[in-house]
């Protein structure tokens, strides 16, 4: 089976004293979810579920299943802190900075 790569790897913490684990692709991210508790498993992991399948399908770009793994992780707090807050760039400083 195609590993589906993401264009950049989703890193994953759980907490200090673990290292982190990248997840670099749709079957990774599948196999990542599928050990998942299943008392845990609410709407975020569902989509997150249906959208690695169906970019294993073909039905969805790996791209947009990368996003909706991120959204996972970010929801469940094991996206990794660098990851968690983008730096944003000049323009949007200064664009926001206008609006006050």
């Amino acid at each position: 089976m195609d590993q589906l790569h993401f264009f950049s790897p989703v890193r994953i913490s759980r907490g200090q004293g673990h290292p982190v684990e990248e997840i670099d692709s749709v079957a990774e991210a599948m196999m990542f979810l599928r050990k998942w508790p299943t008392g845990r498993r609410g709407p975020v992991y569902q989509c997150a579920l249906n959208c690695c399948s169906a970019a294993l399908s073909g039905q969805m770009s790996v791209e947009e299943a990368r996003k909706a793994f991120t959204g996972f992780a970010r929801i469940t707090r094991l996206l990794d802190d660098d990851m968690a807050s983008p730096v944003p760039s000049e323009g949007k400083a200064s664009v926001h900075a206008l609006r006050r």
